[in-house]
């Protein structure tokens, strides 16, 4: 069914509020497993519900497996774990064909499949492994299905990659190339936890194990859920608000700002258009409203843009990085594209 035709009637109060509890009562069990981390829960859930990948970036000891880990149990979907060496292969990811014989005494190739074809794949610290293995993911994000010796598999459905990288370390890794980021739904910073946090964990918590899920949803809620947010709205308003953030990524853009002009080498693509205005749906489903707001794009717009737009050198002279940029961006872009002074005072009149 064409969009247009989904979105003619909004969601019904009766239809949005079981996926609404659902993803409530997801977040508040990642917040009982994974403490002084909501921000960053929600922002994750967002990407699930959006079907896309997320890259997880952070120092070690943050808890970005955990939190796959935790994610896996809490949908219910398959989960595998590959750990990204400098040595691993692509067919140690997609899989490969080995020779085999028959009990009738033939031999013959058979595919056996590797760790990505499963719901939720952890690639863990995705930056150790070499540019051929790491392209080995391209086909898999992109079009959810693996070709070897000239045969397509699709992958189950849902899938998604949920990769981690160290920012501090640099000898041995190779960072990801741009096509590669473009990839993912998502960069999110993982941070520090701060003193708080750390004192419940160490006060409540041997060894700093979290504990176990204690409710976990079944396949038909995850369903309900990924139906209710293909119904959520997207206004004319809104969608032309993405669409000009986006095109204010690149400096020949006249609603540009000058920090966009001075320091951006590479804009975002429609991808990142279509990221936003996806990553908006789920936002506005998960704050209850069947609608998406300006308040939806913008809570997402940094985390779609951070990894999309790329700066040139001067920008590291100045100890600019995109989260600036972009903020600047979203500070100065009028939503209503009016360009109303910031004095102008409306007034209505009674008859």
């Amino acid at each position: 069914m064409p969009d247009n035709e989904k979105s003619e009637s909004l969601l019904q109060p009766e239809e949005l509020r079981p996926a609404v509890d659902l993803a409530a009562r997801a977040l508040a069990e990642l917040d009982r497993i994974l403490l002084g981390r909501s921000d960053l829960h929600r922002m994750v859930l967002i990407g699930i519900l959006s079907h896309g990948h997320i890259l997880l970036e952070g120092v070690p000891g943050v808890g970005k497996t955990a939190l796959v880990k935790a994610l896996g149990q809490l949908l219910n979907l398959e989960f595998n774990r590959v750990q990204f060496t400098p040595d691993l292969m692509p067919g140690d990811i997609v899989g490969t064909h080995i020779l085999q014989q028959s009990p009738e005494g033939s031999r013959e190739m058979t595919f056996q499949a590797g760790p990505v074809f499963t719901n939720i794949l952890l690639a863990d610290e995705i930056n150790r492994a070499s540019p051929k293995t790491q392209s080995a993911l391209l086909e898999a994000m992109q079009e959810r299905c693996v070709t070897l010796l000239g045969n397509t598999r699709p992958l189950p459905n849902p899938f998604f990659v949920l990769a981690s990288q160290n920012p501090i370390e640099l000898e041995g890794t190779y960072p990801l190339p741009e096509a590669q980021l473009d990839r993912f739904l998502f960069k999110l910073i993982v941070p520090s936890a701060d003193v708080a946090v750390l004192d419940d964990i160490i006060s409540t918590r041997r060894r700093g194990e979290p504990p176990v899920p204690v409710w976990s949803m079944d396949a038909e809620e995850l369903h309900q859920l990924f139906d209710v947010m293909d119904k959520i709205f997207l206004p004319k308003p809104v969608s032309r608000y993405i669409s000009r953030l986006t095109a204010s990524t690149h400096p020949n853009f006249p609603e540009s700002t000058d920090d966009v002009r001075r320091y951006v080498t590479y804009a975002a693509s429609p991808r990142a258009a279509i990221a936003m205005a996806e990553a908006a749906r789920a936002s506005a489903l998960i704050s209850g409203r069947p609608t998406v707001g300006f308040e939806d794009v913008k809570s997402v717009a940094s985390s779609v843009l951070n990894h999309r737009v790329i700066l040139n050198y001067q920008a590291r002279f100045d100890s600019v990085d995109t989260f600036a940029v972009v903020s600047s961006l979203l500070d100065s872009l009028d939503e209503t594209n009016l360009n109303l002074p910031d004095d102008v005072e409306i007034r209505f009149e009674s008859e």
